[in-house]
């Protein structure tokens, strides 16, 4: 509840367009309320007639009297309250108005009403509208009336501030003033203004504008707190003006202020730094440069990279170029040129080196294929080059590094106009690297020329083996082992190699190559059972491949990077009934492109010939013995098996008959037959 008197009142001040509290007067002296702060004036009665019972200022409208009277002289029900307040809105604007409470309330802008919740209730009522407040002065009036029950209103008004909806500049700030001081003989200006009205201000923004310029640039930012800058322009002998400009949350930025000044500086900038070009010949380093806007005079400086002090030469020179006639030849020279302003304010340019040099190679050019990059380039006219040299620098930073290339492949041509075009190819360097080429030549007279203009050339490719291969399965066959693995994910594959290798430790012996477009290999074999282990490794364009290094460290790594090995166990195939013992010739099992086997003893050295007739056997796996293929002794050299099965690992002897009528057999020989197609 509200006491029935005040002691002191709440009154609110202006800072930048926010309230904020002050002491206000006594309650009975309180009649007249200081802007923003409401007038309230609260009635016994619920038609505002007659004398006010209390008179008071309040900063919002937000109270709560319950069930109690809201102030001495006036019932707990059946009364009323007025509070009125006269503002500047500064340039106006999108606002939100709102109200809540028991009972009736109304509210007024400028005598027209906005919100009309005028009702006995025993639930909260509330209502938000959106108004635009035109620019300046105008009243805000909110009326309650309270029945019967609990007695609470609450009103607020807040400006809109989205950059959709608010489209209204501030008002340019009032009051702006300006003054300089000199220190040390530069100007500081010292800028000041008054608090913009706006209830949505966010800062302010400072500009400064050169003499003889219509363009504004913005040098700072302040709060709405801070009404103060200070500047200190740069000093080129010009004056400066200030101008000062208000910005709202929303964006909106106001006018300018009248021109603020101006501010007189002198003149303690140097000229822009003149940009200095030398151009060198057998005899002389031709020097010329850029003259800046306000320079007047200039002077040369030269030296040697070795010497610790600058020549001066042709001080206070009004031209723009200038001959070195005596260097040294082949000697390196800087310089550089010191550009005067007529306050006597210097810059200096970039120093620059100049060597003379006879003509250097020209139109120097390169391409990179595979094996490494071919630079060309053309002999100046003369026909007086005795050799040249080619040189290299890694390119990966601005420092080069220059060394001479040996090159594999020197080449001569003259082109359609008669001129000299050479070429030499650089095999060695890293791929993906790029490297900076220059080119040097030595005239019939000894004299080495400048480097040629540079050129940078990245090799083609890189220099990092593809990963492992995964998935990599073995699978024994009557007829070998098939390989089969997932693709390589290297986009610039170009192969897999296979090796066997036994053990990790064991160097690993090549069993061939397959070609990018697969991801399998069939090893045709003898299936004899043995264990076999194989590794399957990417290879890519550029020959980068997985290398067995052995195990130099001794930790186990026998390959630079991690391989895909596979081990697989052969099918037994072979004879479980033993051989008869080799007596007679020696024999050679081969298998055809057509499928059949060609059977072919060889009896040098041994009491029996071919001619003599053999007999072929086979080996049946069914039968698990060894069956006559022949009907009569063969006695051409070789027998062909035309019923050998397909996909298969066969064997074969031979038989001769000795005089006893007994046989003599040859050795057992093995035969692969490939899958039927």
């Amino acid at each position: 509840m509200k006491p029935v008197s005040l002691a002191t009142a709440v009154v609110l001040a202006t800072a930048g367009g926010l309230l904020t509290s002050a002491a206000a007067s006594p309650a009975s002296a309180a009649t007249n309320c200081t802007s923003p702060v409401y007038k309230r004036q609260i009635y016994a009665n619920t038609n505002f007639s007659g004398t006010a019972k209390q008179t008071a200022c309040d900063a919002a409208i937000s109270e709560n009297w319950g069930t109690g009277a809201p102030a001495s002289g006036v019932p707990k029900d059946n009364f009323s309250v007025r509070w009125s307040v006269t503002r500047d809105f500064g340039s106006g604007g999108p606002f939100t108005l709102s109200a809540s409470g028991l009972d009736g309330i109304r509210v007024y802008l400028d005598g027209s009403r906005k919100i009309s919740l005028w009702r006995n209730t025993s639930a909260t009522v509330a209502k938000t509208v959106n108004v635009t407040v035109p620019s300046g002065k105008h009243t805000l009036r909110v009326d309650y009336v309270h029945w019967t029950g609990s007695a609470k209103v609450a009103v607020t008004y807040t400006p809109r501030t989205t950059a959709a909806v608010d489209k209204v500049r501030p008002l340019a700030p009032a009051g702006a003033a300006w003054n300089y001081q000199v220190a040390d003989g530069r100007s500081t200006a010292k800028l000041s203004w008054a608090a913009n009205k706006e209830m949505d201000l966010a800062g302010y923004r400072v500009y400064r504008q050169a003499a003889g310029s219509t363009a504004w640039a913005r040098i700072g930012t302040t709060t709405t707190a801070r009404r103060t800058f200070d500047d200190t322009p740069p000093h080129t002998g010009q004056s400066y003006r200030y101008q000062v400009r208000a910005y709202d949350k929303a964006g909106n930025e106001s006018a300018g202020t009248g021109a603020l000044g101006p501010v007189p500086t002198r003149d303690f900038t140097a000229p822009a730094a003149p940009v200095l070009t030398v151009t060198s010949s057998v005899d002389t380093n031709e020097l010329s440069w850029t003259a800046p806007s306000d320079a007047v005079a200039y002077s040369v400086f030269r030296k040697q990279p070795g010497d610790t002090e600058w020549k001066e030469y042709t001080p206070e020179t009004t031209t723009t170029t200038w001959t070195d006639s005596y260097p040294a030849y082949g000697e390196v020279y800087e310089y550089k040129i010191r550009a005067y302003d007529a306050a006597w304010n210097h810059a200096d340019s970039a120093v620059v080196t100049g060597r003379t040099t006879i003509a250097v190679p020209r139109h120097v050019t390169a391409t990179t294929p595979d094996h490494g990059a071919v630079i060309g380039w053309t002999d100046p006219a003369g026909n007086d080059t005795e050799t040249y040299s080619v040189l290299r620098s890694p390119a990966t930073s601005a420092a080069r590094t220059w060394a001479p290339v040996t090159c594999g492949s020197r080449k001569t041509a003259t082109d359609a106009s008669g001129a000299t075009v050479r070429t030499c190819t650089d095999s060695s360097g890293h791929r993906g690297t790029p490297y900076a080429y220059a080119v040097i030549r030595k005239d019939t007279y000894g004299r080495w020329s400048s480097p040629s203009a540079e050129i940078v050339v990245t090799r083609p490719g890189d220099e990092v083996a593809p990963p492992a291969v995964t998935g990599l399965t073995a699978k024994a066959l009557e007829y070998g082992v098939r390989l089969q693995w997932h693709a390589s994910p290297a986009a610039d594959l170009a192969e897999y190699r296979i090796y066997e290798q036994p053990a990790d430790f064991d160097t690993p012996s090549y069993v061939g190559t397959v070609d990018a477009t697969r991801t399998y290999a069939m090893l045709r074999m003898t299936a004899d059972g043995e264990q076999k282990r194989y590794v399957v490794l990417a290879v890519d364009r550029w020959g980068n491949v997985a290398s067995y290094v052995g195990d130099p460290e001794g930790d186990g790594t026998y390959w630079d990077q991690p391989v895909a090995a596979v081990k697989v166990t052969e099918l037994d195939l072979r004879p479980t009934a033993p051989a008869p013992e080799n007596t007679a010739c020696d024999l050679d099992a081969i298998p055809l492109a057509s499928g059949a086997v060609q059977v072919d003893p060889y009896c040098y050295g041994s009491r029996f010939k071919e001619a003599d007739g053999y007999q072929v056997y086979r080996w049946d796996r069914v039968k698990a013995t060894w069956t006559r293929l022949t009907d009569a002794p063969v006695t051409a050299p070789y027998w062909t098996d035309t019923t050998a099965p397909a996909g298969t690992t066969l064997y074969y002897l031979v038989s001769f008959t000795n005089a006893d009528g007994t046989e003599a057999f040859s050795n057992v020989d093995d035969a692969v037959t490939g899958p039927a197609t």
